[in-house]
């Protein structure tokens, strides 16, 4: 469980950091260019209705059509949706699930109110729900739903039948209402005052949905800044420390409104040193970008993110035990769990994720890795759900995935490979340019050859290739000249023939 909360607030993005005893354990970014869309609420138009997979495309205004499932259409759906070319037509009330039909609820060119569910990954739009959610400190709203939820981590059964007498009380009818963790101390007042906003909120979504013109976005959902002191700042936590005084006087503000406990808790970083160069943490972040994470018994794990899954490989490196094998297989893998899920959830891996743990032969030690795994990962935010060990010693898991992971947030494909990870081999280059001369040579009555490469190519073939080279010039009859180029890419090369 984080202890401290450490904000680093620029102009051009904003870093969010949750710490214990000086460990980074979860890490968010923001940046103004690329702010997060989760939670933001849309008048969408219906463009394409899909039988076959059950669901339907909605432009809402971006790029790429949203993707909204049937499972995510609710049973009132109709109060929300607007058919501008059929005003009369009865609207058919299926039940949402995979018993509906997508068809039998949504028409082409309908309007209707949506809420981004999960951020646009890669090539994906974003996935979108008509169970909508609004959220504040204490409580989190559902229009649509007829529902009083309370956080499985209120416990005490006489607080929580409390709070959920107070909410009966309070709510209007047909209203569903979330009780957060951070509400499990508060008075009547306190959820009337949430209540009311949240009512007042979503009166002002509805009215402007009918004035506007579908695509259009009614409701931005708060920045990573204030996300993070609404989710994430509550009693528990020791200090919130900010390094921008702007910042830092609002996040005061906000705390005499809605935390006056929190207010003595947040603090202002002024100093030239960097915040999080001050608690140690930079260097955290960059090595979460790595391939190779390192343990320390001297083992190591390679994080490998593909298209379709996440791949994570346990190797014994340097780690050679005391005793047999079997003892420093387990003892590897056992050290790997803890790390395989802090890196989960640092590096915010989501989808499908294959773990291959070193085999071991020990059935009962099988099973103690796959207990201390699921304890490991029992933390974690995300819904995740984890399958026993297969006989190739592989553990497969799937994690919810709602936003891009840190390396898809702070890196790009490389500009040489393309994101493949692998390049063309000097040698194949070389050899791939000798093909294509003796080829040619034929048709072409010049007397010489210039080949323009990059230096570590022309490298290659002025000295491991050099007895080629001249045996080429003897059976082509040219001479050949290689020029390094610096600022040719590797895989390019320029043949120019001469007289």
């Amino acid at each position: 469980m984080y202890t401290d909360i450490l904000i680093n607030a620029t102009p051009y993005e904003n870093r969010i950091a949750l710490i214990e005893n000086g460990t980074l354990i979860q890490f968010h970014l923001e940046r103004l260019s690329e702010r997060g869309l989760i939670g933001n609420i849309y008048l969408g138009r219906v463009v394409r209705v899909l039988p076959g997979i059950n669901a339907a495309f909605i432009d809402i205004g971006m790029e790429r059509t949203g993707f909204l499932y049937v499972d995510d259409v609710v049973n009132n759906t109709e109060k929300y949706i607007h058919s501008p070319e059929e005003p009369n037509q009865e609207k058919t009330s299926g039940k949402s699930g995979s018993t509906a039909a997508i068809q039998n609820l949504l028409k082409e060119n309908q309007t209707i109110l949506v809420q981004i569910a999960k951020e646009p990954i890669g090539s994906k739009g974003a996935r979108l729900t008509c169970n909508i959610t609004l959220p504040c400190r204490n409580l989190v709203y559902m229009p649509q739903t007829d529902h009083i939820g309370i956080s499985r981590k209120i416990e005490n059964e006489e607080v929580r039948q409390q709070l959920r007498d107070k909410i009966k009380q309070l709510r209007p009818s047909g209203a569903g209402f979330i009780i957060r963790t951070v509400a499990e101390h508060i008075s009547s007042e306190e959820i009337e005052a949430d209540m009311e906003f949240l009512l007042l909120l979503w009166d002002e979504i509805l009215s402007k949905s009918e004035k506007v013109t579908a695509p259009c976005l009614l409701y931005r959902d708060l920045d990573i800044i204030r996300r993070a002191v609404r989710d994430y700042f509550h009693e528990d936590i020791k200090q919130l420390v900010v390094d921008d005084h702007d910042v830092y006087a609002e996040l005061l503000r906000y705390a005499r409104i809605f935390a006056p406990s929190l207010e003595p808790r947040i603090f202002h970083h002024d100093s030239s040193y960097p915040l999080f160069e001050a608690y140690g943490i930079e260097m955290d972040i960059n090595s979460a970008l790595d391939k190779k994470v390192w343990l320390r018994s001297g083992g190591y794990i390679i994080i490998e993110p593909t298209e379709a899954l996440t791949v994570i490989d346990v190797n014994t490196g340097r780690f050679v035990g005391k005793n047999d094998l079997a003892e420093t297989i387990f003892k590897t893998n056992m050290e790997a769990v803890k790390e395989i899920a802090y890196q989960i959830c640092l590096r915010n891996i989501g989808g499908i994720i294959i773990i291959d743990f070193i085999d071991m032969d020990d059935e009962q030690d099988r099973e103690e890795l796959y207990e201390a795994f699921k304890k490991a990962m029992q933390d974690d935010k995300s819904k995740v759900n984890i399958l026993k060990l297969s006989e190739f010693g592989l553990v497969q898991m799937t994690r919810k995935r709602l936003s891009e992971s840190l390396t898809q947030m702070m890196c790009e494909p490389c500009c040489y490979c393309g994101g493949d990870g692998f390049l063309k081999s000097r040698r194949t280059i070389c050899y791939e340019i000798f093909r294509k001369i003796t080829k040619d040579a034929r048709k072409i009555s010049a007397s010489g050859v210039v080949i323009k490469v990059h230096p570590k190519v022309a490298d290659m073939m002025l000295n491991e290739e050099a007895a080629h080279i001249e045996e080429l010039e003897k059976i082509t009859g040219k001479q050949f000249t290689i020029t390094a180029v610096p600022d040719m890419h590797i895989k390019r090369y320029d043949i120019l023939w001469k007289e």
